[in-house]
């Protein structure tokens, strides 16, 4: 909006209260008894004497007059640049909003007068005061005169008002008017007896901007640093298209001068170092919470945890084996590190040991299923940890190893299973149950299947996977609090893997054959495909990457490494150089400053 001007227009000026220090936090507002008020469209409150009115001679935005002057410029056209899309009006305003959040006020001032622009208009500036001094009346007045012409907006916003009237005065405990006010004023506004019965059980509401929000257009009251939102939305936009994005989010890696942009040489896609102490397959690999140490489970009977050095030079990192845990009767499988790192659960065919990691030694054995312990996982919230066998039942156990609670009647046998981080929700994948004879123990091996089936190939985490397809094979995703399930999936091809992003949006299965599977648990959909790995006999295991949790690595059958961008599905790197045999686990290290991602096969 343009400042009216005298015939003197050339020459006015403008001058600011003056103020000790940058930034709003400073700027106070004179207000006493009143809590539930609106802050200035600049993001600070304003101070404003109760006489003041239209014609007085503070401007709308707080600014007044003073004997420097100040030439207006007078540019041709009306748009920024010769950008058409860029209005030179809004660009101003915002610039000087920009300049008023952050304690330039006298370089805003000369902004304002310089172009002719000013931030807000006198009623917006005496609406926001109205509402503030509680003067109910005459902001209900000036609704009109700010461009809420819309009839059912403009009902809704004398709602508005008059809830804002109601809650103040239930703050300031005048109960009695305050009915008069829902029964008079409020009650023949609303047709929703549910609403007004809501507001009579209420005691205070913060909610007085909803009506600057959705009824006074943005063009006669600027949201709050306005333009702050939208270098917001260039960074996440620029951070979406940056498809080797790994670089957290601040001034260091995100400047005003040029495009985000990371370099696919910052990537970690050359093998620094072996590990190399395992007599047979490693089946699973998991980071330690610190990212200080590495465990690895094997065929081999033992499961390793490594101290892994500092990445000041990655080629030159020291790698030793801290323990080597070898009190396991069969081959390990599955892996799970206490939240403060100082137990390291591992599964043994129907086992479960608890090592204190500080000592190497084994602190507990858990002999409560009957079949193998396909998958543990570890509480985010540090009180215990969660089991899944292929005996079709899950267990919650603390961090003793004493027994909390049994999800009996699993209608699957699980292979795998992930907590959410949020603890809202279990999700599990596994194949459909049939009830067929037992076979001897002495059948164990890689492959350690319970039941008679086709021909099969071993995996890695102790489920046959079976040569042909199944429509039993599920996802099933829980209520972690009622156990009621959310949502069942079923698929033709086995589930091998699950893990869950740590927004707790998002799980990443790993399906045979040849895909993984991206889901979002919000809205119970499938949302991509990541193709391109190989998978048909093995329990392949994937994991998120990166900073944010934007990369997907996966194994593979075929002794690669593959990682693909999430949110685009593009296939970023095949990464070479792990043995002869399949690559089984991935697993990116949590707190690694230089994100180096560690691949066992």
């Amino acid at each position: 909006m343009h400042v009216l001007h005298s015939d003197q227009a050339s020459a006015s000026s403008v001058s600011i209260d003056s103020v000790s220090e940058a930034g709003p936090s400073s700027l106070t507002l004179d207000k006493p008894g009143h809590s539930n008020g609106f802050i200035n469209g600049n993001g600070f409150t304003v101070s404003k004497p109760n006489n003041a009115t239209n014609g007085s001679p503070s401007m709308g935005n707080g600014m007044s007059k003073h004997s420097s002057s100040i030439a207006r410029v007078s540019l041709p056209g009306t748009t920024l640049y010769n950008d058409p899309y860029v209005d030179r009006e809004e660009f101003v305003r915002l610039v000087i909003q920009s300049l008023r959040d952050i304690g330039y006020i006298e370089s805003a001032a000369t902004l304002q007068a310089e172009s002719g622009y000013a931030l807000e208009a006198p009623e917006v500036t005496d609406f926001r005061q109205y509402v503030l001094s509680a003067d109910w009346a005459n902001a209900e007045s000036l609704l009109s005169q700010l461009a809420v012409e819309d009839e059912e907006a403009l009902w809704e916003a004398h709602f508005l008002i008059g809830r804002q009237k109601y809650l103040e005065l239930l703050e300031a405990r005048n109960t009695t008017v305050a009915l008069q006010v829902l029964r008079n004023e409020l009650a023949p506004l609303s047709a929703n007896p549910e609403q007004l019965h809501a507001l009579s059980s209420l005691i205070m509401c913060s909610d007085a901007d909803d009506l600057r929000r959705h009824f006074i257009p943005s063009t006669t009251m600027i949201p709050p640093r306005r333009f702050a939102a939208l270098l917001t939305q260039s960074r996440h936009y620029q951070r979406e298209r940056c498809i080797y994005h790994n670089a957290p989010m601040n001034s260091a890696s995100f400047s005003l001068f040029s495009d985000h942009h990371c370099d696919r040489e910052g990537f970690p896609r050359v093998t620094t170092t072996i590990l190399d102490v395992h007599t047979d397959e490693v089946w699973n690999v998991a980071w330690s919470h610190d990212g200080l140490r590495l465990a690895s489970a094997s065929k081999d009977k033992t499961a390793i945890i490594w101290r892994i050095g500092s990445d000041v030079e990655p080629s030159s990192r020291e790698c030793v084996v801290e323990f080597t845990l070898r009190e396991h009767p069969f081959a390990v499988g599955a892996l799970a590190w206490s939240l403060d790192d100082s137990i390291l659960a591992t599964s043994a065919d129907n086992l479960i040991l608890l090592w204190d990691t500080k000592t190497g030694k084994c602190m507990h054995t858990v002999n409560s299923h009957s079949e193998t312990v396909s998958a543990l996982v570890w509480l985010p919230d540090g009180s215990g940890f969660m089991s899944a066998s292929l005996d079709r039942k899950i267990s919650s156990w603390d961090m003793d190893g004493n027994p909390r609670d049994d999800w009996t009647g699993v209608p699957i046998r699980v292979t795998d299973m992930a907590v959410s981080p949020d603890m809202k929700r279990l999700v599990t994948v596994g194949m459909g149950y049939i009830a067929t004879p037992t076979i001897a123990d002495e059948a164990v091996s890689r492959g350690i299947s319970r039941e008679p089936t086709p021909p099969t190939t071993s995996n890695g985490n102790g489920a046959a996977m079976n040569g042909a397809r199944s429509l039993d094979n599920r996802m099933i995703v829980y209520d972690l609090k009622t156990k009621a399930i959310e949502l069942l999936l079923p698929t033709e091809g086995e589930l091998t893997s699950v893990k869950i992003s740590d927004d707790s949006q998002f799980a990443l299965i790993n399906h045979a054959p040849d895909e993984l599977q991206l889901l979002d648990l919000n809205e119970g959909r499938l949302t991509r495909k990541f193709t391109g790995q190989r998978q048909g006999h093995h329990v392949i295991r994937s994991c998120f990457g990166g900073i944010d949790g934007n990369f997907v690595l996966s194994g593979s059958e075929d002794r690669n490494v593959y990682v693909w961008h999430r949110d685009t599905g593009v296939l970023l790197e095949v990464l070479p150089g792990h043995g002869m045999g399949s690559v089984n686990s991935v697993a990116w290290n949590p707190r690694n400053e230089r994100n180096v991602c560690v691949l066992l096969g």
